[in-house]
């Protein structure tokens, strides 16, 4: 069953310029997210926020508590610890679908949480 249904579009250039201000890449990402593009770390923000929309936007997450990662297949999933990975559990989710693209300067993602 369907728990949640997340999508976000940033514009890359937006974010590029968001970026450069102070603490902002160390409050959202974990260091290992943090080894990316530009481009790529649009995607993984508009990822987090799709996420957080599935979750019903909840107050109280924890950014750094949840990591986009990718399989040996180069599919994106999230790694949840912390405050993420309690509310995942309260909310019954089994399985988290991700998508992230870009193009034309946009970096979208979709995430649909199932029990």
């Amino acid at each position: 069953m369907i728990v949640g249904i997340g999508i976000d579009v940033t514009q890359v250039s937006r974010f590029t310029h968001a970026a450069g201000r102070r603490g902002l890449l160390e409050r959202v990402f974990t260091p290992a997210e943090q080894d990316a593009s530009m481009q790529r770390m649009a995607g993984r923000f508009a990822a987090k926020e799709a996420f957080a929309k599935a979750l019903g936007a909840p107050t109280g997450l924890v950014w750094t508590d949840v990591e986009v990662r990718k399989d040996d297949d180069g599919k994106p999933y999230f790694a949840c610890t912390g405050t993420v990975a309690a509310l995942v559990a309260e909310r019954g989710i089994a399985t988290i679908h991700l998508s992230i693209t870009h193009d034309a300067g946009i970096a979208a993602a979709m995430v649909v949480c199932e029990s």
